[in-house]
């Protein structure tokens, strides 16, 4: 973050020991200096917002407070006056530290109750858009999500494709998330998600899932929606899960809020995904922020902080500190 503490009048010059002289400003509105020596130039002493951007530490909150609350990059441009290139690679080191920090801080936690569930999205194109030059990051990207159903807690999260690899992937990282007590897992009826369990997670949970049964969509809805549910059915894996809390409506309500809160993943607009690691930091960025700095509604506090992970509201600049 840029230092908010003005500098001396003058710096010393390195090589020279001498007194330097004011030299107008740096693009970033520091001072800068020049030795009447050899003629070096400095810049006052600061620290680059996210490591290596010079943009200052309250446009980069605004800009990604925007994002957060479900506006498109060239509208963050045109309020924030920042370049859209800016913005994407400001994305993009904010995802990766948001990453990092849930990853040292969402480890081994007790849990009770969670659902898992699959949201789906594409980059660039959807999947029966694709030709044979397309890599494998275009096309459809689904984003595996556990949430613990008492805290609101987003535990794990994995971008990916609907596949047995992504979801032993997500499972290995809800393993590291959680303690080894036993704890309650519904999902939807995705299969791979039974081997995937069973291999990774083992004894310590009751798994059930909770398969829905779609009717005929109305003529011109099933482009856009699935069929309307006529049926739940709930299954027993293994182990002993209640049957009263075999349940997915709570992640559910999660995907709401992710499409809510991020523009690329509002559904029939020009604002997705043109690239993969955009999108990924996207998600981690959302999650960061929505465990550790906005407030739950039915909670009143934040999913961290009801899960004992921290004891304060976290704002966006310390999350990306």
């Amino acid at each position: 973050m840029m230092n908010e503490t003005k500098a001396a009048l003058t710096m010393v010059c390195d090589s020279c020991n001498a007194d330097c002289q004011s030299f107008g400003k740096h693009r970033n509105g520091l001072r800068r200096f020049r030795c009447p020596n050899c003629k070096r130039t400095f810049t006052e002493p600061h620290q680059r917002t996210l490591g290596t951007m010079y943009i200052s530490q309250e446009k980069a909150v605004l800009a990604l407070q925007l994002l957060l609350e479900g506006n498109s990059i060239r509208s963050t441009e045109r309020i924030t006056g920042l370049d859209r290139n800016t913005i994407m690679r400001m994305l993009i080191l904010a995802g990766e530290r948001c990453e990092t920090m849930m990853v040292s801080k969402i480890v081994g936690l007790t849990v009770k109750d969670v659902e898992a569930d699959e949201i789906w999205g594409f980059v660039q194109k959807k999947e029966g858009h694709k030709s044979l030059e397309d890599g494998p990051q275009v096309g459809d990207a689904y984003c595996f999500v556990a949430m613990e159903r008492n805290t609101k807690m987003v535990l794990a999260h994995h971008l990916g494709k609907r596949s047995k690899p992504s979801t032993e992937a997500f499972m290995e990282k809800l393993r590291y998330a959680t303690a080894e007590s036993r704890f309650q897992f519904t999902t939807d009826g995705f299969k791979p998600y039974v081997n995937a369990t069973h291999m990774i997670l083992g004894n310590r949970v009751d798994f059930a899932q909770l398969i829905k049964v779609y009717g005929t969509s109305s003529e011109g809805e099933q482009r856009y929606s699935p069929g309307e549910v006529v049926e739940a059915v709930p299954v027993r894996i293994y182990g002993n899960p209640n049957p009263r809390r075999i349940c997915t409506s709570h992640i559910e309500r999660q995907n709401l809020s992710i499409r809510m809160g991020m523009r690329r993943m509002t559904r029939l607009t020009n604002g997705f995904s043109k690239k993969w690691e955009n999108l990924e930091a996207a998600y981690s960025l959302w999650f960061a922020y929505y465990n550790f700095c906005r407030v739950h509604k039915t909670l009143r506090v934040t999913p961290a902080m009801e899960a004992g992970v921290t004891n304060h509201i976290w704002t966006i600049a310390e999350l990306i500190g």
